[in-house]
């Protein structure tokens, strides 16, 4: 083992040396012409990652949170009815962060460990008069895999905008935004984008951009408000200097470097590796005769795995265990059962030789 532990939670994660290496570098004032290129063809980029090319795209200064809150804060005006679908502790504070803009929210909550069935999604959307609907792609704390497309297929079917908590997902799992129909796509840097804590990163549709353009009273949250910062996005791209806050511009040009990377990987490639290097871990884990909160394999994220505790061993017992044989894991968040499980993030630039020193790591704590 390294001196240096390796970090396998589900973000912050391992970055790419050259993310780094950028970060590094000497910070250039916000109207630099070098830096109003990188933050402009970043813009370009992340309509490739996210495969929305007519999307319009948002980087600001805060966590995957925040880009919650802004797609909250722009399409929800008091009254207005959403739908919202868990899987987890993420769902359900989506559920009380868009109360807060004056939401009429209906929770849908899936059994432990599996999705909302989809008749049941009918249902609501058919007879509840919706705005908007909400689902989690990955849920953090579960590790539960949501399918995109029969939900944003419904949404669209019924007149209902759709945002996808990608905060988990996105550059990880597969996201075609624009192909599948969803409105509103979110996350934040220090998950598969591969880039340290710091940046809310959104794709908003042509079609949700209109109904913000057409709401009737102001949005609720200043700093929020994609009015003030759209402006410094049009202007970055078309190569001109803007200013509502101060961007955190050495995490925007880590940003870049970290998108020209996935690119060149290709986004497709990308998503395989995620998949190859889950399904790597979970056989490792269930040779130790792990099991997992998700219930069938087709709900099993590939971003992280939550598997739960041998009988006998707690996180007090594990997870410093883990650690002293240099690997950093997670304990439980979901609160009802968060004694009984641990969470592994494997994502961004995740390789083989990661899953190895992890599986290793922990065979190795579980002996007796």
């Amino acid at each position: 083992m390294t001196d240096r532990k390796l970090l396998m939670i589900p973000g912050p994660i391992e970055f790419e040396p050259a993310v780094l290496e950028a970060l590094a570098r000497p910070t250039l004032s916000h109207v630099d012409p070098a830096f109003i290129a990188s933050f402009g063809n970043a813009l370009k980029m992340m309509r490739e990652v996210w495969l929305c090319p007519n999307g319009q795209p948002f980087v600001v200064a805060g966590s995957g949170t925040l880009a919650m809150d802004m797609a909250g804060a722009n399409l929800i005006e008091p009254g207005d009815k959403v739908l919202v679908l868990v899987t987890g502790y993420f769902g359900h504070r989506y559920a009380e962060l868009l109360k807060r803009y004056g939401a009429e929210v209906t929770v849908l909550e899936a059994p432990l460990g599996d999705t909302v069935p989809l008749d049941e999604v009918e249902r609501e959307l058919a007879y509840g008069n919706f705005k908007l609907m909400t689902f989690t792609h990955v849920d953090t704390s579960t590790g539960v895999f949501v399918d995109p497309r029969p939900l944003a297929e419904l949404a669209q079917r019924h007149g209902v905008l759709s945002i996808l908590d990608g905060v988990c997902s996105i550059a990880g799992e597969e996201m075609r935004q624009e192909a599948w129909g969803i409105d509103v796509a979110v996350t934040a840097s220090q998950k598969a984008i591969g880039v340290p804590p710091g940046l809310a990163l959104m794709m908003v549709s042509p079609k949700a951009m209109d109904v913000w353009k057409q709401r009737k009273t102001p949005v609720g949250n200043y700093f929020c408000d994609w009015g003030l910062w759209l402006q410094v996005m049009q202007a970055y791209e078309e190569g001109r200097p803007s200013y509502f806050a101060t961007p955190p511009i050495n995490l925007i040009v880590g940003l870049e470097v970290s998108l020209k990377l996935m690119l060149s990987e290709g986004m497709e490639n990308r998503s395989a590796r995620h998949i190859a290097m889950a399904d790597s871990f979970r056989e490792a884990m269930r040779t130790l005769g792990l099991s997992f909160i998700p219930v069938r394999e087709e709900v099993m994220a590939h971003t992280l795995s939550a598997p739960y505790y041998p009988e006998g061993v707690t996180g007090a017992q594990l997870l410093p265990a883990v650690s002293k044989n240099g690997v950093v894991i997670a304990g439980g968040l979901l609160p009802s059962i968060k004694d009984t499980y641990f969470r592994v993030g494997h994502m961004g630039m995740v390789n083989v030789e990661h899953i190895a020193r992890t599986t290793i790591a922990i065979t190795e704590a579980l002996k007796p």
